[in-house]
């Protein structure tokens, strides 16, 4: 069974992403920044005062459009304005989304939010945004096993990645829902753009509850991004035994983040 992780960019990379997401034979695909606007498809433009950035109208929509052969769950953690091509202004949602292969039963699905609740913004927050965590529990029946696959994408910071009282809150929320599932799972995934180092406390509290981080200090991020500190995406398992391959991919470059794929035994 191999799961995928990666922030997606809002889909800044779409042709790239897209052309890689239909080559990496996943059988859950899970996505950060994810956007959906109502019946809309094509570009726009997100700006929350410190940033300005093209996106997908629907980066949801069109993912689905390549991946037939499986089912999205999409959770929605907040939603505010951007502007189309034309310059009109539109009601975005922004979340995760995972993509299940359909010869996998979904047996359990679950979101709740692990930072504050959503939000319908006027104006984009630069920071302290709403986040929901994602949990897909599907049957591997070639392995026998149920496995839980969380993913989040970890509150941001413009001061950094620093651990916060915030940031401590959101990791024992992250807790609470690792311990759920386990009662359930033979193993358990956490993966996404947590937004933190490597020596957050938010690890030593999921190492108690018998998650293992494979990614450690390594680079996690593109050659587009340019700023100094390169820790960003996380994979934790429950069962490090049951880890076939752990692959932090650096080419290609379909995001200002480096995919994250796991192979499971």
């Amino acid at each position: 069974m191999k799961i995928v992780s990666i922030n997606a960019w809002g889909g800044a990379m779409f042709d790239e992403l897209v052309a890689w997401l239909e080559t990496v034979d996943a059988d859950v695909i899970c996505l950060q920044e994810v956007t959906r606007t109502a019946h809309r498809s094509g570009w726009s433009t997100f700006a929350d005062g410190e940033r300005t950035l093209p996106q997908r109208l629907s980066l949801y929509d069109d993912v689905s459009a390549v991946l037939t052969g499986y089912t999205p769950y999409f959770v929605v953690n907040d939603a505010g304005p951007v502007t189309d091509g034309e310059g009109a202004e539109l009601r975005q949602d922004f979340g995760i989304a995972t993509w299940v292969r359909d010869e996998f039963p979904v047996v359990g699905l679950d979101a709740q939010f692990v930072h504050s609740r959503f939000v319908d913004h006027t104006v984009w927050d630069v920071g302290d945004r709403p986040r929901a965590a994602l949990t897909v529990t599907v049957r591997d029946r070639v392995a026998g096993r149920f496995v839980s696959v969380i993913q989040v994408h970890g509150l941001r910071d413009p001061a950094g990645k620093g651990d916060s009282p915030i940031r401590v809150e959101q990791a024992r929320k992250l807790v609470n829902v690792v311990e759920h599932v386990h009662t359930t799972s033979d193993v358990t995934v956490l993966c996404g753009d947590l937004n933190l180092l490597p020596s957050s406390e938010t690890f030593t509290l999921l190492a108690e509850h018998g998650m293992t981080d494979l990614v450690g200090d390594a680079d996690t991020r593109t050659s587009i991004y340019t700023k100094a500190i390169r820790s960003a995406g996380y994979l934790l398992v429950s069962s490090p035994t049951a880890v076939r391959k752990f692959e932090i991919v650096t080419e290609p470059e379909v995001s200002d983040h480096r995919a994250l794929m796991l192979d499971l035994v």
